[in-house]
């Protein structure tokens, strides 16, 4: 009988036998174990190598009436809750696609609705106004508009990019509808009025958006930036900040400027204000947290030998932690007292208004949406490093409970990245006068991203 070590044949063929077993259980719950991991991963549907040519060919042959689109609403901007024009062109484009569409929703916004069997509802928002400013870009097709505002007339540009999202918005739906076989649920495409004015989102909200059109399972949004066109950016938890409005009336006493000593100077304590608020974020808030407080507009008499009654200060508040939040609008109101009473003047009014909360992006949301991103865009696809410093209500549909993202493109062509960099300067970016978008790489990538991320929440059942 042969040995071995020891160990007679058959004691070798049953130790064999029982490793193998041992072996043949532990690959079993390596099996286990992998699925079980597999299974956690975020789901990823959509083949992007298949779905994108053909996606790419619809897009540039429906190009030319982008651009135009985006033209016209350039050269043609209205402020917040004023957006006519506006709204009516888009519920035509989106009505000649088979949408079914309502107008007047939170007074100039509109929903268009298409449904496409069974699945589920992903929401898919675009911004209608613009803002009260003057365009200095020089393009030939420069907003010349004006409207009324605060009493007065102004200038209104699309300095912020909304026209690029409006026209990428009905891009994303015109090829959604080319690709219907390809997905299944339902699309709510909205145009939301009075962004700028961090609340058309409510608006929208409070006139029954969700109970009149249904919740949505899904949120999406995209917004341009001054980053090379081509790009495209996620991030993860907060996107950009709380925007609270603040407004101050300091009330003294008038009189002659020859005779200050007759007078209690509302100037002064407004002037006084704008340093010592300042302190607020240097020296009472966490320095980690973040937090802006920015005086915009200061409002007081009417010549400059007359000492007025009353200075009026108008600004923002901008944080992304509540705790900071608290704490600077408490130190606000401090201060505003305090420089009063330095004055010997009487407590000042002060009105903190809230206005559109942090933009919080779903993170399960953003893990779907990173594999479609990076294959179909490479290099070209990043985790932006930061939140935006400025407010943006979509964040009032997250907040009512619809899980969802916003993600950047940007919309710069490498030219003038260049000669900004060479002159040691930033580009124009949103809400300068200069700021101005190169069209047709920003649209087209916003369009292939917005059509790609909303068919991988819809996958065909």
């Amino acid at each position: 009988m042969l040995t071995y070590g020891g160990n007679d044949a058959k004691s070798i063929l049953v130790t064999a036998g029982m490793k193998g077993a041992v072996m043949i259980a532990q690959l079993r719950l390596l099996t286990c174990t992998a699925v079980l991991a597999a299974s956690t991963l975020p789901a990823f549907a959509l083949d992007v190598a298949v779905v994108k040519p053909g996606l790419v060919a619809e897009i540039d042959a429906d190009y030319p009436h982008l651009e135009a689109l985006y033209k016209d609403i350039h050269a043609h901007p209205e402020l917040g809750f004023q957006e006519t024009r506006t709204a009516a062109k888009l519920a035509a484009e989106m009505r000649a696609l088979g949408f079914t569409v309502t107008d007047g929703v939170g007074k100039t916004g509109i929903v268009a609705v298409y449904k496409n069997g069974p699945g589920p509802t992903v929401l898919v928002r675009t911004e209608l106004d613009g803002l009260p400013m003057q365009e200095k870009t020089g393009l030939p097709y420069a907003s010349q508009a004006r409207q009324q505002w605060n009493g007065r007339e102004t200038f209104v540009d699309h300095s912020c990019g909304h026209d690029i999202h409006m026209a990428l918005w009905v891009g994303a739906a015109k090829a959604l509808l080319g690709m219907r076989d390809k997905w299944g649920g339902t699309l709510m495409f909205v145009g939301q009025p009075a962004e700028e004015l961090v609340s058309g989102a409510r608006a929208m909200l409070a006139d029954g958006l969700f109970t009149r059109f249904g919740k949505p399972d899904y949120a999406l949004a995209i917004h341009d930036g001054p980053e090379p066109t081509g790009d495209v950016y996620y991030r993860y938890g907060a996107g950009s900040t709380n925007s609270d409005r603040l407004s101050i009336t300091f009330t003294g006493r008038g009189g002659h400027g020859a005779h200050p000593e007759t007078t209690i100077d509302p100037v002064v304590m407004a002037s006084r204000f704008v340093e010592d608020v300042q302190t607020v974020i240097s020296r009472e808030k966490d320095p980690a947290a973040f937090g802006v407080v920015t005086v915009g507009g200061i409002s007081s008499g009417s010549a400059g030998n007359i000492i007025p009654d009353t200075a009026q200060l108008e600004g923002t508040i901008r944080t992304t932690d509540d705790s900071a939040r608290a704490k600077i609008h408490d130190g606000i109101r401090r201060t505003a007292n305090g420089v009063a009473a330095i004055a010997g003047a009487p407590p000042p009014q002060v009105t903190i208004t809230p206005g559109g909360p942090a933009l919080m992006n779903d993170k399960a949301v953003v893990d779907r949406m990173v594999p479609v991103l990076n294959q179909a865009f490479g290099s070209h696809s990043h985790e932006a490093p930061t939140f935006i410093y400025a407010s943006e209500d979509f964040s009032e549909f997250l907040r009512a409970g619809v899980p969802g993202t916003m993600v950047t493109i940007g919309a710069t062509d490498a030219a003038m990245l260049a000669t900004a960099k060479a002159k040691g300067e930033d580009p124009p970016g949103n809400h300068s006068p200069y700021f101005a978008p190169d069209p047709e790489p920003t649209i087209k990538t916003g369009v292939t991203a917005m059509t790609l991320m909303v068919m991988n929440l819809m996958p065909k059942g």
